[in-house]
């Protein structure tokens, strides 16, 4: 029988993709692939692009997309057979990767090119910044060690591949493993109907009366925001803020704390073999920050412009608590519940009055209306495509002539088995091959967004529009690539700190009454957005923004200095470093009982380990690429274009830098960000 993650052309068949064929799967082609670069390298000919480097590239593309359906269906539809075959085969693909970065032929292959001034000089800019990339990743898998700290290196990434997926099924796990069932109408006292009505559906699919909520994030934030009953919130919250940790109720249970300090301990040992002085040197590397001294200053110096606004936003808080709710003491489960309650105060409007403009109805094909306007992209919506679950829709993007550019699978809602936050990740990337044919970048845009109720469609806050924005951002960035060569095209091979510069960019246009227009309109009347709610809205934009930012900055620095400031007779000292950040920066109270570090999944299972300051830094770039916009119109169509050309057709084939003064005319300036977030007086 065929094995369908060997036998697909295309797209992935999802539906016949089943465990037992994963294994299977990626042992033929490892073998294949290992194969391939034995004969390449023995081969008499020179190496070049075409007979080397593309070749190699492609067996890599194949790897990725046999791979890529197998850790997204992880991601989505997890199931204790699909974790078990994902996780056999991790510790293979491991050894794979550190094997070929430390395979010395292979480097004096590329080696041998980039030294051959001749063909070197007739590459693209793309072509060589793969060369580029290549050679400083032999050297960051080691490829120059001495046998036995080969060895060792190659057994710490194993290590870590496996601790890193251990840590985040933990948080999966802890979050499916609480609820909390409740059959007393009171403790609803509060709630909104839509949040009340999510709850007694979710009782109704586990077969109970009442009311059923769970550590979703839609489930949860409803409660942590309007929820009257304080005993409720902070059971609520104790639950979110301890899962996989050794406190709270369900406490040890999926507990992360050994695995962080394991991780933390091998990230440093394995930057040290390589000689960086710590791990956020040799996260770095491949970023445009220059050095983790760098990055503290940058989030040091936001942080002594934002604390003093963060201050004054928490006394207020507390003063408007104490004043009309006779609230002496605020909490950590107060905050969320006392700020709508203020923000409402202020400029009468909260979450729910707008959710009924937002269905999802109106917001999806707005969202391909801004884009439309903005690049002359037409988005259209594909039926009958093979998808992991009945609630995922599947669409084409063309440009103006009429040309594909790129695929997407869109999965909205939040759900059991799938994984909490949002993100996009790549299917397949922009490539053409040695036999010429083009393969166009597919993307999978994933969120936890509130589902539909019963027969209304789903109606979303402007939280979660503003999110369904941000990762439609990056999905443009990977689908609207020109670059025809899979290591540097859509995604990949782009600065970690450059990343989010797309996908926060388009978080602006949520802010716009000319974009608004086209993603509003009353789920049963179809009114768009009332100029009154938007005046309300915008009004109540930065509200709280200094409390935000230094959060931001709370993860950003913590993230930083724990990397940085290792020292293996001390151990990690992820607590201590923590509540160290936390009394320079933080200005609302934590908890005793707060482990939100053994959820921190960024940092501990994702891409973002001594780089979570990107998010900040990204936002410089974002905020000042979009005031180009402001000054030339939001929906300027040369500007579209000269952002289109310069920074999502490059994807990573160039600097970030050189991308970003292109379309800017100069270096970013802080001031657009500071403006924005109400941070600037």
């Amino acid at each position: 029988m065929s094995n369908p993650l060997l036998s697909f052309s295309g797209l992935p068949p999802f539906s016949k993709i089943k465990p037992e064929h994963v294994e299977p799967a990626i042992d033929h082609l490892l073998k294949h692939n290992r194969e391939l670069v034995t004969q390449l390298v023995s081969m008499t000919e020179k190496p070049s692009w075409n007979n080397f480097v593309q070749v190699l590239e492609d067996a890599d593309d194949q790897l990725n997309r046999a791979w890529s359906p197998v850790s997204h269906m992880n991601s989505v539809v997890n199931s204790d057979a699909l974790r078990d075959a994902y996780n056999t085969c991790l510790p293979k693909l491991s050894d794979y990767g550190t094997e070929m970065g430390q395979n010395e032929d292979l480097f004096k292959a590329y080696d041998s090119i980039k030294n051959d001034s001749t063909q070197f000089e007739t590459l693209s800019t793309a072509q060589k910044k793969i060369i580029d990339n290549a050679l400083l990743d032999f050297k960051l898998s080691g490829f120059d060690l001495p046998k036995d700290k080969k060895q060792r290196f190659k057994d710490i990434q194993q290590q870590l591949s496996q601790l890193t997926t251990k840590f985040e099924e933990n948080v999966l796990d802890a979050t499916r493993a609480w609820n909390k069932h409740i059959t007393n109408e009171m403790l609803l006292k509060g709630l909104p109907e839509s949040a009340i009505a999510m709850a007694k559906q979710t009782a109704e699919q586990k077969e109970l009366d009442g009311w059923l909520f769970t550590l979703d994030f839609p489930s949860y934030i409803a409660v942590m925001t309007y929820a009257d009953d304080r005993e409720f919130r902070f059971e609520m919250y104790q639950a979110f803020v301890t899962r996989a940790s050794d406190q709270g109720p369900n406490q040890g249970e999926f507990d992360n704390s050994e695995i962080m300090e394991e991780i933390i301990a091998l990230r440093d040992e394995s930057a040290k073999l390589l000689g960086f002085n710590n791990y956020a040197e040799r996260s770095l590397a491949r970023k445009m920050a220059e050095n983790p001294q760098q990055v503290m200053t940058f989030l040091n110096k936001l942080a002594e412009k934002s604390h003093k606004i963060a201050k004054k936003d928490f006394q207020e808080l507390k003063d408007y608590a104490f004043e009309h709710h006779q609230q002496t003491e605020i909490e950590a489960w107060d905050t969320t519940y006392y700020s709508e309650k203020l923000r409402e105060h202020k400029y009468s409007i909260n979450q729910e009055t707008l959710k009924p403009y937002f269905p999802e109805t109106k917001v999806i094909p707005g969202m391909f209306e801004v884009v439309k306007r903005l690049y002359g992209i037409e988005i259209t919506q594909l039926d009958g495509i093979d998808c992991w679950h009945k609630d995922v829709s599947f669409y084409q993007i063309k440009d103006q002539s009429g040309q594909v550019r790129g695929q997407f699978y869109l999965d909205l809602y939040a759900r059991e088995y799938k994984r909490g936050g949002a993100w996009m990740d790549d299917c397949m990337g922009r490539n053409i091959n040695t036999t010429g044919d083009t393969q166009i970048p597919v993307a999978y845009l994933t969120c936890n967004l509130s589902s539909p109720i019963g027969d209304q469609p789903a109606l979303f806050t402007h939280s979660e529009v503003t999110t369904l924005f941000h990762e439609f951002g990056h999905g443009l960035h990977h689908m609207l690539t020109k670059i025809d060569y899979i290591g540097v095209s859509g995604i990949n091979g782009v600065a970690w700190d450059a990343v989010e510069l797309p996908s926060q960019f388009m978080e602006n246009w949520c802010w716009e009454k000319e974009a608004l227009n086209l993603i509003t309109g009353h789920f049963e009347t179809g009114e768009t957005l009332p100029d009154e709610l938007f005046a309300k809205m915008h009004a109540a934009k930065n509200f709280q923004s200094g409390l935000q930012m230094v959060r931001q900055l709370e993860f950003g620095l913590f993230d930083i200095k724990m990397h940085a400031q290792y020292q293996s007779k001390l151990g990690a000292r992820i607590q201590e470093t923590l509540d160290e950040v936390r009394a320079k920066v933080a200005v609302v109270k934590t908890a005793e009982f707060n482990r939100f570090q053994h959820g921190f999944t960024h940092i501990f299972a994702g891409g973002y380990a001594a780089g979570y300051y990107s998010y900040m830094w990204a936002e410089v770039l974002s905020a000042d690429a979009f005031a180009k916009f402001e000054e030339n119109g939001i929906f300027d169509q040369q500007t579209g274009n000269e952002f289109l050309h310069n920074i999502l057709e490059k994807g990573g084939s160039q600097e970030p830098m050189e991308l970003f003064i292109a379309f800017r005319g100069r270096e970013p300036e802080i001031d657009a960000l500071l403006r924005h977030s109400g941070i600037a007086a």
